[in-house]
């Protein structure tokens, strides 16, 4: 059973009056406001709540990431981010995503500053805390990682003390994000049992505490932070495939994850997928998963160009649909595949084998935001970058090697070649979950593998790619946010 904590009330009240007439002076009775809500344990939960509900409007963003990089492409969406035609006022993303996080940072402030008021026994309060710190940082993690710098806000919200804030250096930011799941590690409980198994966990608060670290270059921190969460009990669930299933769900792997569940929380991922292909696997990742022993096509005994896709790592026909092989009970096709040729299989709910109606578009399948695998790996990336190679590195890509079928990692390479190894391992590990697009920026490789064309399984040319190095690093301030608030500069790079 999934766990149902969303489906309490959520109540996060904003109230801003300019009255003075004496009646409207009076406690409401039959509504909530700041002087009457924070009062019961029930109120204080619905707030915390309310936190993670901001998060179901964020799931199909994150995902349509990898169509800014070289993984995947949508022939109507993200095409001007994707191309460099992009500007401060032409794209939606800009200004929903900076207000999505900036909503979700005021739940968590408004609980923060008003849950040590309320009557609580002291260990929920400090769990409740505990999460609504973890989620503070969650979305100041991803404003810092697409915008730089932020407004930072700590209190809550008040619209006449913060509308007209500017923006703050990212520093300043990245040291609260990261006093903020420190705190989040003392408070949050290790797991739970059910109906509270979802909620924001120790392991949560250090896994992202890891990519925190590792994002800003901060080797041996952030290496650090990763191996704080091995004891925790996580650990790679058997296949990899069904680690993506909704039979599957809530499994050691899975660190921290949002929350779906049929018939009120549910996405549309198996549309967009699947039969809209708005998030298409392109050639270049295709072509990237190794051949069965470990080497690239271009050098491996086993590589038949006549047979390109046989004898290649499993996790190629776990993630993507190949035209000639069996996909929801038929032969797929790249007619019916026509954006590049091939589809997503990940974050559907088919499997190979069954047949399906095809109005099976809706999906109660949770989204995955940290998980096991990706620990390894920041791991692996950080301890080589900050020491070079050792066998610890090689230990922690072997287990997520294993758990594909892939032989281990060769021993004795440099640490500019296992730098590489550990990029491609990210990139097929992690294929389709929106992170190779912070990869290629933070990796400062976006200006090279983002620029020029793209092409179809056909070999023909479907969109030109464009990253200018002196500014798409970062995302603009919507022209819009800057309209409201004309104290925000803009960034570097682009045009109010």
């Amino acid at each position: 059973m999934k766990p149902v904590f969303y489906f309490l009330t959520v109540l996060t009240v904003f109230v801003f009056t300019a009255c003075s007439e004496s009646f409207l002076d009076t406690s409401p009775t039959d509504s909530y406001t700041e002087d009457n809500f924070w009062t019961s344990e029930d109120n204080v939960v619905s707030a915390v709540n309310g936190c993670y509900q901001v998060l179901f409007r964020h799931a199909g963003y994150k995902l349509y990431l990898d169509n800014i990089t070289p993984n995947s492409y949508n022939q109507s969406g993200q095409t001007q981010l994707a191309t460099g035609t992009h500007d401060a006022g032409n794209v939606d993303w800009f200004h929903q995503v900076w207000n999505l996080n900036y909503e979700g940072i005021g739940r968590a402030n408004n609980v923060l500053a008003h849950i040590d008021a309320v009557t609580l026994n002291e260990s929920l309060r400090d769990r409740l805390r505990g999460e609504a710190l973890f989620l503070r940082a969650l979305f100041y993690e991803e404003l810092v990682r697409l915008y730089g710098d932020v407004p930072l806000i700590l209190a809550a919200p008040d619209r006449s003390e913060q509308a007209k804030l500017p923006r703050d250096p990212k520093s300043a930011v990245v040291t609260q994000i990261l006093a903020d799941l420190n705190q989040a590690a003392q408070l949050l409980p290790p797991s739970y049992t059910g109906g509270n198994i979802g909620r924001a966990t120790q392991g949560a608060a250090l896994a992202l505490k890891a990519r925190v670290l590792l994002y800003e270059n901060r080797w041996e921190e952030a290496a650090a932070a990763a191996e704080a969460v091995f004891p925790l009990g996580y650990r790679l669930f058997s296949n990899y495939r069904q680690l993506f299933m909704e039979a599957n769900e809530n499994n050691p792997e899975v660190i921290f994850d949002i929350q779906f569940s049929a018939p009120n929380y549910v996405h549309s991922l198996n549309l967009n997928l699947d039969l809209q292909m708005n998030i298409a696997p392109l050639p270049d990742l295709v072509n990237s998963y190794l051949m069965s022993d470990g080497e690239p096509a271009s050098s491996s005994s086993s590589y038949n160009p006549q047979q390109p896709y046989e004898n290649r790592d499993p996790r190629l026909h776990q993630t993507i649909v190949i035209p000639g092989y069996i996909f929801k009970g038929i032969t797929a096709n790249e007619k019916r595949y026509y954006a590049t040729g091939f589809g997503f299989k990940k974050y559907t709910t088919y499997e190979d084998h069954t047949s399906y109606p095809s109005d099976v578009i809706n999906s109660p399948l949770n989204i995955i935001l940290l998980r096991y695998a990706d620990v390894l790996l920041m791991y692996a990336e950080a301890r080589n970058e900050a020491g070079g190679p050792d066998n610890s590195i090689y230990d922690a890509l072997d287990e997520i090697r294993q758990r594909a079928g892939m032989p281990d990692v060769p021993r004795e390479l440099s640490k500019e070649d296992l730098r590489e190894v550990i990029r491609l391992e990210r990139r097929i590990e992690l294929a389709g979950e929106g992170l190779y697009y912070n990869d290629i920026r933070r990796w400062r490789t976006a200006e090279t593998v983002n620029n020029g064309p793209i092409y179809n399984s056909a070999g023909v040319a479907i969109q030109n790619r464009s990253f200018n190095k002196d500014r798409d690093y970062l995302w603009p301030v919507a022209t819009i946010s800057i309209e409201q608030n004309p104290n925000l500069e803009q960034t570097p790079g682009y045009t109010k």
